[in-house]
């Protein structure tokens, strides 16, 4: 069972990034007094006693000219009732119920989904408490009172949620699969290559980009292991929000990227590298997770001698920053070399999750500085003092030296050549922390 999800909806100016990030603990969404500041959605990670759950921060719905709910609200509305399993509210007790807040209500009677109605900047509980009674109009039940400005009756919310949220029983069995993120633009084959491993046509697949409408977790077990395969869905059509499509699948595959171990990065072949390819890699790449790129429909693709090297070649040069990331050139339709990204699967994810002795990592250092010295600057030299894993999930070294100015990039990324060169790393990331360490006789 993945991590629940909670998002917060409401009209703008209500408070929402607020509270958003007082329950995240930094400051992750935009706050400020203009509506609408939020234009993006926005995620994180928090728990309360002990439960982990998902908080998605909306953009502010809002009116639009003469239309109550306009395609924006609409859009936003739908977002926060299909991704999410708890919906919280957000009312402005300031402004009293208003005829969006009315409109957003309607709509979420007609969802199956548990809603919190939470009533903001009750600064003084027993001076507005007649003014919160008007929001029991709205027919969804008790709103309950808070200040995200000034984090009152907040623990309160949080304990409803606790409560609220779908019990989380089989995290040990979960820890025993590999969770496969299977990412990529629309129409690229991402459902059709779920159903030939699975053997069943478990996820409706068609030639209009967009179908898949939710996201949906197949378990499978074979020879290789246990996986968990997460399909990123995108949402259906609709006319003059393009913009917020896009906004929406991205939203959607960070969400699906955070809870994988391991992201299959599908790229159309007969399309090549695009540049919504580019942003979607960005993401799994950003996020620290082992990657396999995958090219799809390779038996529809005219090849040639020397077709396969050239087209590797050419993805390589247009997802630089994926050079650790292996290709495998497949196709979902016939099945064509799928059962090699099990392989693949279980490799990139034992990497990213690999650790290395401290002892191991500082003899490895000493040769890599015996080689190439590191630079200096001004007369002063770069000294490196030693390396530590002080992370996995990706692989993450700190590295303590004499000065972070000295440590240019190109020697950090020598020593992650160094690293590569010596322990692999296949399909993972490497992340490079320099922390600088002052010693007495240093200059």
């Amino acid at each position: 069972m993945s991590k629940p999800t909670v998002a917060i909806i409401g009209k703008p100016n209500v408070g929402k990034s607020t509270f958003f990030n007082y329950l995240i603990g930094e400051r992750k969404a935009i706050v400020g007094d203009t509506p609408g500041m939020t234009r993006d959605r926005i995620y994180g990670e928090t728990n309360w006693r002990g439960r982990k759950f998902t908080l998605i921060d909306t953009g502010g719905i809002e009116e639009k000219s003469e239309d109550v709910i306009s395609s924006q609200m609409l859009i936003q509305a739908e977002i926060a009732i299909e991704l999410s399993d708890l919906i919280i509210f957000m009312t402005d007790v300031k402004t009293g119920v208003t005829s969006v807040d009315k409109e957003i209500a309607l709509m979420l009677k007609k969802a199956n989904k548990k809603i919190i109605l939470v009533c903001n900047k009750v600064d003084d509980f027993k001076k507005l408490e007649n003014d919160i009674y008007e929001f029991y109009n709205l027919g969804l039940g008790e709103p309950h009172p808070i200040s995200s400005a000034n984090a009152k009756g907040i623990g309160d919310i949080l304990d409803i949620i606790y409560e609220e949220l779908p019990k989380q029983d089989d995290e040990d069995e979960e820890d025993e699969k590999i969770k496969v993120a299977i990412i990529g633009k629309p129409n690229v084959g991402k459902s059709s290559l779920i159903n030939k491993i699975l053997g069943e046509n478990r996820l409706i697949v068609s030639t209009i980009a967009g179908t898949t409408r939710d996201a949906i977790d197949s378990d499978f077990e074979n020879e290789h292991g246990k996986y968990t395969f997460i399909d990123t869905a995108g949402l259906r059509r609709h006319n003059k929000v393009e913009e917020d499509i896009e906004k929406y699948s991205i939203l959607r595959t960070n969400l699906a990227i955070e809870r994988a171990d391991v992201c299959i990065l599908m790229i159309d072949a007969n399309e090549g590298i695009t540049e919504q390819d580019t942003k979607i890699a960005g993401l799994a790449h950003e996020a620290g997770k082992a990657v396999i790129i995958a090219i799809n429909k390779w038996d529809e693709y005219n090849k040639e001698n020397g077709t396969l090297e050239s087209y590797t070649k050419d993805v390589y040069n247009k997802l630089a920053y994926l050079s650790y990331a292996p290709i495998v050139f497949i196709s979902a339709k016939t099945g064509q070399r799928v059962e090699k990204l099990f392989e693949m699967i279980n490799k990139v994810s034992n990497f990213n999750s690999m650790r290395i002795s401290t002892s191991d990592l500082n003899e490895l250092l000493a040769e890599a500085i015996s080689i190439v010295q590191p630079p200096t600057d001004k007369g002063r030299r770069l000294k490196i003092y030693y390396m530590t894993q002080v992370s996995t999930k990706p692989p993450t070294f700190a590295v303590f030296v004499n000065s972070k100015k000295l440590f240019h990039f190109s020697y950090e990324r020598y020593l992650v050549n160094k690293l590569r060169q010596e322990y692999d790393f296949c399909g993972t990331p490497i992340r490079i922390l320099v922390r600088e360490r002052k010693e007495k006789d240093d200059d």
